[in-house]
């Protein structure tokens, strides 16, 4: 099953949009939806297979308000020295890689609080 995330993101105006990642392909749009649906068609029909909880992006005991904002500082950057043919160092991607994985495993979690409310 391919791993996607979807990341709420501001440019220099401050105008938001959503990015949808799966390893090394990407895509945008104005809304989740619109961005998870042009990379499910880079990724192709079968390839994609996920389960989807799309949350209000606030921050929560799962995932914390710095934790957001570091995320997004890091993907910015990230954006950043993609474009300009670079990476990130190391110990910035390293940073990075981390934030997304916290941000999965508190997806995971907070599925589990809702099936678990759903079902007292």
């Amino acid at each position: 099953m391919t791993t996607v995330a979807i990341v709420l993101i501001s440019d220099a105006s401050g105008e938001k949009s959503y990015r949808a990642i799966a390893g090394d392909k990407y895509s945008v749009g104005k809304t989740a939806g619109q961005a998870l649906d042009a990379l499910t068609i880079q990724l192709g029909e079968i390839e994609f297979s996920a389960l989807l909880v799309i949350q209000s992006f606030r921050p929560d005991s799962f995932f914390s308000a710095e934790q957001q904002e570091k995320l997004s500082e890091l993907m910015n950057l990230w954006r950043v020295v993609r474009d300009q043919g670079l990476e990130l160092p190391p110990e910035q991607q390293a940073e990075l890689d981390r934030l997304v994985e916290t941000e999965l495993r508190a997806a995971t979690a907070r599925t589990a609080a809702l099936m678990q409310s759903g079902n007292s």
